[in-house]
């Protein structure tokens, strides 16, 4: 099976609901700081939920492990904000 294509995003530049279908713009900041699109994201709006849903489990994941690595920190090492894994695997 062919690999699915790959979007990079920080942000979303439009969100649009029309015929029970949800379309989010995905953005990147351009050379001067400027939202460019990066692809088109579609969801049935039915499945919106469960989509936030999957998004914010794997937040709440990634801050669980950065507050585990910050614990494991040494004291004088702790003020600074700890960096999560570089990659762990989160199955929504």
């Amino acid at each position: 099976m062919a690999e699915p294509p790959t979007f990079f995003a920080d942000g979303v530049m439009e969100a649009t609901v029309r015929h029970g279908v949800a379309r989010l713009t995905l953005a990147v900041q351009d050379g001067s700081g400027k939202p460019a699109p990066t692809g088109l994201l579609v969801v049935p709006l039915a499945q919106l939920p469960t989509l936030a849903g999957s998004i914010t489990r794997l937040l709440r994941e990634v801050e669980t492990k950065a507050r585990e690595a910050q614990a494991q920190q040494k004291p004088e090492q702790a003020e600074a904000l700890p960096e999560a894994p570089a990659a762990f695997r989160f199955e929504g």
